[in-house]
């Protein structure tokens, strides 16, 4: 994993908006309607191609697939594990509390911001069988799709994200969540691996670290409990990777919208820094939780580490100024060094593949151009 020596490097989360004739194929496909599988795959490709690009154009240094070929970030799920099936139920609110206590502005927000516009609905998977990665040729295609993207193109590094064992599913088969969490792990291995064995960085997303102590209404030691049951899964998963190939992201999953009961990173980050990762991505630019900042002057990362806090949001169309990220990204570097922060986004702009993006696809780009001149002007003023 490439340190900001010299000059502090930029970055994302991965996700980003598909061109609308790859969506029309992908609805097609997930509809089961007829389409093209050839067309499909070469579409992808070049889609592939075309966002790596863009990310260079913008002054992105460390860079990814867009997760252009993947539907969603909870479906893309279905097609690499087996022993799940689609939960049958009613499903869960999304962040309950936040909704009893916006619901006139959650349902506005899940009818056209969120969901309106989504390919296929967000059904919760649940675990009815053991557990098996069934995903070894869409990870190869999702590989063969970067690497042909990358072709005349030298980024300082590259990505590729995956999900964590903890937001796979729901547990209806195993004896214990122990197990259950341990057995995903242990499939999800297969994909970390094949990430890295690719020459590229594996992300592992965990928005679910956060969700925990958001939204759970467990008890403050059951919090504590599970907490530590996630970070053994990913590191159980990650085993035998060395940690400057991994970064680990944790988020507040939604969008736009009031977030009072966003847990504070302080909960969170002793338990994120125990995942044998080499660097860390946070929200730390919207306004929730730009203060926390001040957490690190009490919380030490160890030693070769690096965090990666969001410089931009995803959570608004106002494209930061490069003034005021290089001044946000001073902050940490005055904190943990220059060298141990890499600058990057709050979370995905598109993690769900949808034709309306909340943050318009022309904006994003532009967001990007400004978090690349704010780190240059960070890093006239860090290496002055």
């Amino acid at each position: 994993m490439k340190r900001s020596t010299g000059r502090i490097l930029t970055t994302h989360c991965g996700s980003l908006p598909r061109p609308k004739d790859l969506l029309d194929l992908m609805r097609s496909k997930l509809r089961g309607e007829s389409y093209d599988a050839g067309t499909f795959e070469q579409r992808v490709r070049s889609a592939v191609a075309e966002i790596v690009r863009r990310q260079a154009e913008c002054g992105i240094d460390i860079v990814t697939d867009g997760e252009q070929g993947k539907a969603g970030f909870f479906s893309y799920v279905s097609e690499r594990l087996a022993g799940f099936e689609p939960h049958a139920g009613p499903r869960s609110a999304m962040f309950e509390t936040e909704v009893a206590a916006f619901p006139e502005y959650y349902e506005q927000y899940f009818r056209h911001a969120m969901l309106g516009a989504s390919l296929a609905p967000i059904v919760p998977m649940v675990c009815t069988g053991p557990i098996r990665y069934r995903g070894q040729q869409a990870v190869k295609r999702d590989i063969g799709n970067l690497k042909a993207a990358l072709a005349g193109l030298s980024p300082e590094d590259v990505f590729m994200p995956a999900v964590a064992p903890s937001g796979v599913g729901r547990n209806a088969y195993y004896k214990t969540d122990e197990e259950y969490f341990h057995a995903a792990a242990e499939a999800l291995h297969q994909e970390y691996e094949a990430i890295v064995d690719a020459g590229f960085l594996v992300q592992i997303d965990d928005p679910f670290l956060t969700e925990l102590f958001s939204f759970s209404s467990m008890s403050d030691a059951e919090r504590q409990k599970t907490a530590a049951m996630y970070v053994e899964a990913v590191n159980h998963g990650l085993r035998g990777i060395p940690p400057d190939k991994v970064r680990y992201h944790t988020c507040y999953g939604i969008n736009e919208g009031p977030r009072v009961h966003d847990a504070p990173l302080a909960l969170i980050a002793a338990f994120m820094l125990q995942v044998n990762a080499g660097a860390y991505s946070f929200e730390a630019a919207n306004p929730r939780h730009e203060h926390e900042y001040h957490v690190w002057e009490q919380v030490k990362i160890p030693e070769g580490k690096a965090i990666i806090p969001g410089v931009i949001t995803h959570a608004s169309n106002i494209v930061e100024h490069p003034e005021w990220i290089a001044e946000r990204i001073a902050r940490y570097a005055k904190l943990v060094g220059r060298e141990s922060v890499i600058a990057g986004a709050d979370c995905g702009f598109s993690s769900q593949a949808t034709y309306e993006t909340e943050v318009h696809p022309t904006v994003i780009w532009a967001k990007f151009q400004a978090l690349a001149e704010g780190a240059r002007l960070a890093s006239k003023q860090l290496w002055s």
